[in-house]
């Protein structure tokens, strides 16, 4: 048996990227650059006015009285030539005349009448003016190899026109139930059996992480049908079952996957929830066995398969993050094994306090319900009383929560 920080440790070791697409722009979002990216166009095209006003040439306003002599608004073009005490009413984004260089907004004039306008207040010379390239210049790098498209990258790159990304793709997750236990939802549950939840919270996580989920359905507690289940996920990028992990008579998903080509890299955490977690690979495939009991399962998908596919589309950072928060209320004494406790994040007098679900058991999916944070409890920690400062693993942003 290994603990959580060699677990982690394997599965870094032995997870690539997947191989880079090129992609439309639009179909980018969420996904991690391949390649850097450089700009094809300078931003802006020209010098051009920041503001709604009047554009001149700073040396010919000392007396603080222009001459309007023409119009220009955003995409328009004016060729006249401007003098000296004169000014043309130009529009936020217009390109500015060769001959000006400030610009004054129309709320800092008044006008005088016979086209003449009043300065109410002398202006830097270069004021309101963006400059030609000043956001960015052609060939110059926007995006690093490495960096997640989220909405204002997507705007920069389409303003800079980059119309195609190289990315990592997506992953396309297989996921397999197994036991002769459980039933497809809409079936009903007689004689011991139970629904498959599992399936329906991994495909739900992973929708929500911005993987594709393939669902394999229900493979039996038979050799036979269990590996014929199991290779009809050899195509995903990762394949994820659950149950039939321990030591039971029935849980031959480890002896199965042998004969597909599988090699175990770890088989048993020193773990609660998730002890029986198998993970190893089928050539470059990895492979999750997470535990069939619900709470386990979704503690173990969060604690490792997210990780790894956030590794196999790119990401730089792929485990979540660790935050110093305090805690609402006294935790009991640690075990043998390093203990996850699901919880809240509540904003209280302005700072951050975790919660604990109240319950926290490995077979009741309702453990993880709204559950932004995992705590784990150190092995062997003494209990820790309420207001204690813990660290814990960030699963969602604290949004929403009560305050007082």
């Amino acid at each position: 048996m290994i603990d959580y920080q060699q677990a982690i440790k394997a599965i870094a070791d032995n997870i690539t990227p997947l191989s880079p697409v090129q992609v439309p722009l639009a179909e980018g979002l969420g996904c991690v650059l391949a390649a850097d990216v450089y700009s094809k166009l300078e931003l802006p095209p020209a010098d051009n006015s920041a503001m709604d006003g009047y554009a001149y040439a700073f040396s010919g306003s000392v007396d603080g009285s222009l001459t309007e002599v023409g119009f220009l608004p955003a995409g328009g073009s004016f060729s006249a030539t401007i003098e000296e005490g004169e000014a043309i009413r130009i529009m936020t984004g217009a390109p500015l005349p060769a001959d000006c260089d400030t610009v004054v907004p129309m709320e800092d004039t008044e006008h005088q009448g016979n086209n003449r306008i009043r300065l109410r207040k002398q202006l830097p010379c270069g004021t309101n003016v963006r400059y030609r390239g000043e956001e960015l210049k052609a060939g110059e790098k926007i995006l690093s190899q490495g960096q997640q498209l989220d909405p204002a990258a997507i705007g920069m790159l389409a303003s800079a026109g980059i119309a195609e990304v190289t990315i990592y793709p997506a992953p396309c997750v297989a996921i397999l139930s197994t036991g002769d236990e459980l039933v497809e939802l809409g079936e009903t549950p007689d004689n011991g059996k139970i629904i498959n939840s599992n399936a329906h919270l991994l495909a739900a996580c992973l929708r929500q992480d911005g993987f594709t989920p393939v669902l394999l359905g229900i493979a039996k507690d038979q050799p036979g049908e269990l590996e014929a289940c199991l290779r009809q996920g050899l195509d995903a990028d990762m394949l994820i079952t659950t149950g039939g992990v321990s030591v039971g008579d029935r849980d031959l998903v480890q002896q199965t996957l042998s004969n597909i080509g599988f090699k175990t890299i770890f088989w048993q955490v020193a773990t609660k929830p998730g002890k029986p977690t198998l993970f190893g690979m089928i050539g470059r495939q990895p492979v999750f066995g997470l535990p069939g009991n619900p709470g386990a399962s979704a503690a173990t998908y969060q604690l490792y398969a997210r990780p790894a596919l956030r590794m196999l589309s790119g990401h730089r950072q792929p485990f979540s993050s660790n935050l110093k928060v305090k805690l609402a209320t006294a935790i009991k004494a640690g075990g043998k094994r390093l203990h996850f406790l699901w919880g809240n994040l509540n904003i209280v007098a302005g700072e951050l306090q975790f919660l604990p679900s109240e319950r926290q058991g490995s077979g009741q999916n309702r453990s993880a319900i709204g559950a932004q944070a995992l705590f784990p409890l150190p092995i062997d920690s003494p209990p820790i009383a309420a207001g204690e400062m813990v660290e814990v693993i960030m699963l969602h942003l604290p949004l929403g929560q009560k305050t007082s």
